[in-house]
Protein backbone atom coordinates (compact mmCIF):
# COMPACT_ATOMS: atom_id res chain seq x y z
CA UNK A 1 0.00 0.00 0.00
CA UNK A 2 1.65 3.11 -0.59
CA UNK A 3 1.62 6.50 1.47
CA UNK A 4 -1.54 8.32 0.11
CA UNK A 5 -3.30 4.89 0.44
CA UNK A 6 -1.87 4.51 3.61
CA UNK A 7 -3.50 7.84 4.57
CA UNK A 8 -6.68 7.33 3.29
CA UNK A 9 -7.18 4.79 5.16
CA UNK A 10 -6.44 6.26 8.74
CA UNK A 11 -8.56 9.50 7.74
CA UNK A 12 -11.39 6.48 7.12
CA UNK A 13 -10.75 5.01 10.48
CA UNK A 14 -10.80 8.62 12.16
CA UNK A 15 -14.33 9.59 10.70
CA UNK A 16 -15.02 5.78 11.95
CA UNK A 17 -14.07 6.65 15.29
CA UNK A 18 -16.00 9.48 15.87
CA UNK A 19 -18.89 9.07 18.44
CA UNK A 20 -21.91 11.17 16.62
CA UNK A 21 -23.91 10.91 20.08
CA UNK A 22 -21.23 13.38 21.71
CA UNK A 23 -21.69 15.45 18.62
CA UNK A 24 -25.36 15.75 19.08
CA UNK A 25 -24.60 17.04 22.54
CA UNK A 26 -22.28 19.90 21.02
CA UNK A 27 -25.37 20.49 18.81
CA UNK A 28 -27.58 20.33 21.56
CA UNK A 29 -25.32 22.40 23.61
CA UNK A 30 -24.86 25.13 21.22
CA UNK A 31 -28.80 25.25 20.69
CA UNK A 32 -29.31 26.11 24.49
CA UNK A 33 -26.07 28.86 24.47
CA UNK A 34 -28.29 31.00 21.49
CA UNK A 35 -31.89 30.14 23.20
CA UNK A 36 -30.01 31.93 26.14
CA UNK A 37 -28.04 34.64 24.50
CA UNK A 38 -24.79 32.61 26.02
CA UNK A 39 -21.80 33.52 24.17
CA UNK A 40 -19.80 30.28 22.50
CA UNK A 41 -15.51 30.99 22.08
CA UNK A 42 -13.59 28.72 20.25
CA UNK A 43 -10.08 28.44 19.94
CA UNK A 44 -7.41 26.21 18.43
CA UNK A 45 -3.95 24.90 19.90
CA UNK A 46 -2.14 24.80 15.98
CA UNK A 47 -2.35 26.24 12.96
CA UNK A 48 -4.23 23.63 11.59
CA UNK A 49 -6.86 23.45 14.60
CA UNK A 50 -6.91 27.37 14.43
CA UNK A 51 -8.30 26.48 10.78
CA UNK A 52 -11.09 23.95 12.47
CA UNK A 53 -12.60 27.01 14.62
CA UNK A 54 -12.82 29.12 12.28
CA UNK A 55 -14.76 27.25 9.60
CA UNK A 56 -16.97 26.54 12.66
CA UNK A 57 -17.49 29.90 13.92
CA UNK A 58 -17.98 31.44 10.09
CA UNK A 59 -20.46 28.42 9.98
CA UNK A 60 -22.41 29.08 12.65
CA UNK A 61 -21.90 32.64 12.48
CA UNK A 62 -23.77 32.55 8.35
CA UNK A 63 -26.60 29.98 10.26
CA UNK A 64 -27.99 33.27 11.96
CA UNK A 65 -28.50 35.41 9.11
CA UNK A 66 -32.22 36.73 8.96
CA UNK A 67 -32.88 34.71 12.32
CA UNK A 68 -34.32 36.25 15.16
CA UNK A 69 -32.15 34.37 17.21
CA UNK A 70 -28.45 34.79 16.20
CA UNK A 71 -25.78 33.22 18.06
CA UNK A 72 -23.00 35.23 19.63
CA UNK A 73 -19.83 32.82 18.70
CA UNK A 74 -16.07 34.10 18.67
CA UNK A 75 -12.78 32.78 17.09
CA UNK A 76 -10.39 33.66 19.23
CA UNK A 77 -6.88 35.18 18.18
CA UNK A 78 -4.26 32.56 17.81
CA UNK A 79 -1.36 35.49 17.18
CA UNK A 80 1.06 36.76 19.00
CA UNK A 81 -0.03 40.09 21.18
CA UNK A 82 1.78 42.36 23.91
CA UNK A 83 0.89 43.46 26.77
CA UNK A 84 0.15 46.97 27.04
CA UNK A 85 1.65 47.37 30.49
CA UNK A 86 5.52 46.83 29.50
CA UNK A 87 5.70 45.64 26.05
CA UNK A 88 6.39 41.95 26.73
CA UNK A 89 5.32 39.64 24.78
CA UNK A 90 2.60 37.66 26.08
CA UNK A 91 3.56 33.89 26.93
CA UNK A 92 1.88 31.37 24.57
CA UNK A 93 0.22 29.45 27.71
CA UNK A 94 -1.87 32.82 28.48
CA UNK A 95 -2.56 33.08 24.73
CA UNK A 96 -5.89 32.26 25.05
CA UNK A 97 -7.26 32.38 28.82
CA UNK A 98 -6.44 36.37 28.96
CA UNK A 99 -9.46 37.12 25.75
CA UNK A 100 -11.50 34.64 27.65
CA UNK A 101 -11.15 36.60 31.02
CA UNK A 102 -12.43 40.12 28.80
CA UNK A 103 -15.71 38.55 28.19
CA UNK A 104 -16.67 35.41 29.43
CA UNK A 105 -19.57 34.94 31.71
CA UNK A 106 -21.07 31.82 33.49
CA UNK A 107 -22.76 30.05 31.19
CA UNK A 108 -21.04 30.54 28.28
CA UNK A 109 -19.44 27.84 26.01
CA UNK A 110 -15.76 27.33 25.64
CA UNK A 111 -14.30 25.41 22.73
CA UNK A 112 -10.82 24.50 22.58
CA UNK A 113 -9.90 21.89 19.69
CA UNK A 114 -6.04 20.24 19.62
CA UNK A 115 -4.37 16.55 18.27
CA UNK A 116 -2.64 16.86 21.52
CA UNK A 117 -3.20 16.95 25.24
CA UNK A 118 -0.28 19.20 25.80
CA UNK A 119 -1.85 22.30 24.89
CA UNK A 120 -0.98 24.46 27.30
CA UNK A 121 -2.73 27.21 26.09
CA UNK A 122 -6.38 25.25 25.52
CA UNK A 123 -5.43 23.58 28.75
CA UNK A 124 -4.96 27.15 30.90
CA UNK A 125 -8.15 28.49 29.13
CA UNK A 126 -10.05 25.08 30.19
CA UNK A 127 -9.03 25.88 34.02
CA UNK A 128 -10.60 28.72 33.92
CA UNK A 129 -13.63 28.40 31.99
CA UNK A 130 -14.01 25.45 34.50
CA UNK A 131 -13.84 27.79 37.69
CA UNK A 132 -16.03 30.43 36.32
CA UNK A 133 -18.90 28.17 35.08
CA UNK A 134 -18.68 27.59 31.36
CA UNK A 135 -19.53 24.91 29.36
CA UNK A 136 -16.30 23.55 27.76
CA UNK A 137 -16.35 21.29 24.61
CA UNK A 138 -12.74 19.39 23.73
CA UNK A 139 -12.11 17.86 20.35
CA UNK A 140 -9.18 16.09 20.97
CA UNK A 141 -6.89 13.17 19.93
CA UNK A 142 -6.74 9.63 21.61
CA UNK A 143 -8.15 9.70 24.66
CA UNK A 144 -8.31 13.63 25.25
CA UNK A 145 -5.73 13.42 28.37
CA UNK A 146 -6.02 16.90 30.42
CA UNK A 147 -8.38 18.57 27.80
CA UNK A 148 -11.09 16.26 27.80
CA UNK A 149 -11.16 15.41 31.92
CA UNK A 150 -11.98 19.23 32.17
CA UNK A 151 -14.75 18.78 29.57
CA UNK A 152 -18.78 18.33 29.72
CA UNK A 153 -18.33 16.91 26.34
CA UNK A 154 -15.26 15.82 24.62
CA UNK A 155 -14.70 14.38 20.74
CA UNK A 156 -11.35 12.19 20.54
CA UNK A 157 -10.69 11.46 17.39
CA UNK A 158 -8.89 7.60 17.09
CA UNK A 159 -5.22 7.92 15.64
CA UNK A 160 -2.14 8.72 16.03
CA UNK A 161 -1.47 11.03 13.56
CA UNK A 162 -1.70 14.62 14.37
CA UNK A 163 -2.63 15.24 10.44
CA UNK A 164 -5.21 12.91 10.46
CA UNK A 165 -6.58 14.44 13.89
CA UNK A 166 -6.53 17.79 12.58
CA UNK A 167 -8.44 16.85 9.20
CA UNK A 168 -10.70 15.23 11.15
CA UNK A 169 -11.48 17.95 13.30
CA UNK A 170 -12.50 19.93 10.42
CA UNK A 171 -14.95 16.79 9.71
CA UNK A 172 -16.51 17.30 13.07
CA UNK A 173 -16.38 21.06 13.05
CA UNK A 174 -18.58 20.70 9.32
CA UNK A 175 -21.00 18.50 10.89
CA UNK A 176 -21.76 20.89 13.62
CA UNK A 177 -21.62 23.82 11.43
CA UNK A 178 -24.11 22.30 8.15
CA UNK A 179 -26.50 21.30 10.82
CA UNK A 180 -27.38 24.98 11.61
CA UNK A 181 -26.20 26.36 8.40
CA UNK A 182 -28.01 23.47 5.97
CA UNK A 183 -30.13 21.19 7.90
CA UNK A 184 -32.31 23.07 10.34
CA UNK A 185 -32.21 26.43 7.90
CA UNK A 186 -33.96 24.33 4.94
CA UNK A 187 -36.15 22.93 8.33
CA UNK A 188 -37.22 25.95 9.36
CA UNK A 189 -36.60 28.16 6.58
CA UNK A 190 -36.04 31.80 8.07
CA UNK A 191 -38.51 31.47 10.84
CA UNK A 192 -38.01 31.19 14.47
CA UNK A 193 -34.33 29.19 15.28
CA UNK A 194 -36.00 26.67 17.28
CA UNK A 195 -35.16 22.94 18.47
CA UNK A 196 -35.35 20.39 15.24
CA UNK A 197 -34.75 16.55 15.61
CA UNK A 198 -31.28 15.79 13.97
CA UNK A 199 -32.48 12.48 12.78
CA UNK A 200 -34.76 13.08 9.66
CA UNK A 201 -34.00 10.50 7.19
CA UNK A 202 -34.06 12.34 4.11
CA UNK A 203 -31.96 15.30 4.38
CA UNK A 204 -28.81 15.48 2.31
CA UNK A 205 -26.24 18.00 2.33
CA UNK A 206 -26.61 21.07 0.17
CA UNK A 207 -24.36 21.20 -3.20
CA UNK A 208 -22.26 23.28 -3.78
CA UNK A 209 -21.14 24.30 -7.57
Amino acid sequence: MNFPARYKADIVSAVESIDLEKVVEVIDLFKHARARRRNIFVCGGTRSASTASKVLCDMIACSSFERPVRFRIFALDDRAWKWDADGDTASSEKLFVEQVKNFAEPGDVVVGISASDKSASILRTFEYAACLGCKIVALTGLDGGKLAALANVAIPVGSTNFGTVEDTHVIICHMIGSYFLEFEGRSRGTGPAEATSIDEAHWQPARRA
